[in-house]
């Protein structure tokens, strides 16, 4: 996976995990809060894969 894909896929783990969690809270709803966090933290991993793959990319063309 390249890293525009990772940091792509990241940003929208991220907006569905805090969609996922307003939610959770609107309907008092723990399960949808916990899997909303699951994901936004996903979200957070995937995004911090992709720059680190820019970060080594840069480091090895110089």
């Amino acid at each position: 996976m390249s890293s525009t894909t990772d940091k792509i896929k990241g940003v929208t783990n991220e907006a569905i995990g805090n969609a996922k969690q307003g939610i959770g809270k609107a309907v008092d709803s723990d399960k949808l809060r916990v899997e909303g966090a699951l994901q936004e933290a996903k979200g957070e991993a995937q995004q911090a894969v992709g720059k680190t793959k820019d970060a080594l990319k840069k480091a090895i063309d110089g």
